[in-house]
């Protein structure tokens, strides 16, 4: 009789063993879904995404890029299977169709923004991002999306997904995170997937967290130019001022061995800094003095021609990247694949025309009826196959460019986000180029060279 409870407490212990044994493979399944950037795991961008696996494979080979962690897509899928929603919303031939996959893509969209982040995910996430803070002193973070789809040739979805800047607090952190998923089901996202035949419930979204740079400056680079040149741009501060084509950024050119060919500082009328490592103020406007003065010193420019060839290097193909630079030097935060083609000018009656210079795309040259506006507001006036001429170069504009035949702009560079959807759609694309507004007539036939930089109206 006193075996019983004996055995009674031996299955007891089994039990416990078991349900123990079972605790610990859940935690380090979920623990693997976190991957410090130094991981051989963070270089699978089909775990990852482009985005954060790019930037770890540049980490790999020396070049600087700033501390940080992924968060494995997986994530994203045990976080959405634990919503309960169908997860097949893909547009159809009927009105009815499109309408409920709206529908069903707001459901997802909300459900991921609003319920918490499931238990399993949420501790090893918090767990990291205090090791984190420790390592980084305490900066303000960075949470940026890392789609599986984007960063790859063909499909840069150049700004169409989010980045939060300057999180202090766990409960802006676990947001931010949960924004990064949901941006995934966006109406421009699904637009954008839908004019590439794809859907966001065939993908998934990893997410990157770094600590935010303490930026002076910050820009772009392209490894090749149609003339066979590297182009940097800057501008003071965070580089969102370039990425939303804000400023028109200072551009240098660089020859393919490293020699600085050119500078020229551009119109940057303000720029933003960090207020926790800068006390002056976080939305920092410049003087006429400040703002003409160029971004990088002349052996700046050289020492990052040098990293733009290296990240080419490493990935095998021509590359446009983005950048920061603190009082420690350099920091690449970005590589992605460069779109860039050859100038020509098919019709030499356009030669002894007409012309203003800026920044160029780096592709195409288009022709058509020039439709000059100065707000968004006017954009449905913009037919197919104009030449649109704006002063502003926002991703307001990323909406019409399957409509137009070529885009001028006064502001923006040839490394901001809508740089890099003409690039990727051939859409010839001028940026920076002052005036553009009131020296080109309404109306009047424009061509655009996109590679050359040259826009040209019939006289």
């Amino acid at each position: 009789m006193e075996a019983a409870p004996n055995l009674q407490q031996h299955l007891h212990g089994v039990s416990s063993s078991l349900s123990d044994s079972l605790k610990k493979i859940v935690k380090e399944t979920m623990e693997k879904l976190i991957l410090p950037m130094t991981d051989d795991a963070a270089l699978d961008v089909n775990r990852v995404g482009p985005k954060a696996g790019n930037l770890a494979a540049l980490g790999r080979v020396g070049l600087p890029i700033p501390d940080g962690f992924c968060v494995d897509a997986e994530a994203y899928r045990i976080q959405l299977a634990s919503l309960n929603l169908d997860l097949s919303p893909r547009g159809g031939i009927s009105d009815a169709q499109v309408m409920e996959a709206r529908r069903q893509a707001i459901a997802i969209r909300l459900g991921l923004l609003s319920q918490p982040i499931v238990p399993s995910i949420l501790e090893p996430l918090l767990a990291a991002r205090q090791t984190l803070l420790e390592r980084s002193n305490g900066a303000p973070l960075v949470v940026r999306s890392s789609s599986l789809v984007e960063d790859r040739f063909g499909s840069s979805f150049a700004g169409q997904f989010e980045s939060y800047l300057g999180l202090e607090n766990e409960a802006d952190f676990l947001v931010a995170v949960r924004a990064c998923w949901a941006a995934l089901w966006s109406p421009r996202i699904l637009r954008y997937m839908q004019n590439q035949g794809a859907s966001p419930a065939d993908t998934a979204m990893g997410i990157l967290i770094q600590p935010l740079v303490a930026a002076r400056s910050s820009g772009g680079g392209l490894s090749r130019t149609g003339d066979d040149e590297m182009l940097l741009s800057a501008t003071w501060g965070l580089g969102s001022a370039i990425a939303q084509g804000e400023v028109v950024p200072d551009s240098y050119l660089l020859s393919r061995d490293g020699e600085l060919l050119s500078s020229e500082s551009g119109r940057k009328s303000h720029g933003l800094v960090c207020h926790h490592h800068y006390s002056d103020s976080k939305n920092k406007l410049f003087s006429g003095v400040v703002s003409s003065e160029l971004c990088l010193s002349d052996a700046q420019a050289v020492e990052l021609g040098g990293y733009l060839r290296r990240a080419e290097a490493v990935m095998g193909m021509p590359v446009e990247i983005e950048w920061s630079r603190d009082d420690a030097g350099f920091r690449l935060l970005q590589s992605r694949p460069l779109h860039m083609a050859e100038s020509t000018v098919p019709d030499d009656i356009w030669l002894n025309q007409p012309n203003l210079r800026g920044q160029p795309a780096g592709v195409g040259w288009g022709s058509g009826r020039a439709c000059v506006i100065s707000c968004e507001c006017e954009l449905s006036r913009v037919g197919l196959g104009d030449i649109l001429v704006t002063k502003f170069a926002g991703p307001a504009l990323s909406r019409i460019l399957p409509r137009v035949a070529g885009v001028v702009a006064e502001l923006g560079g040839s490394t901001s986000h809508l740089a890099s959807l003409a690039r990727e759609r051939g859409i010839p694309m001028i940026l920076g180029v002052r005036n553009a507004t009131s020296r080109i007539p309404d109306g009047k036939q424009v061509a655009v060279d996109g590679v050359a930089g040259i826009v040209r109206w019939m006289a």
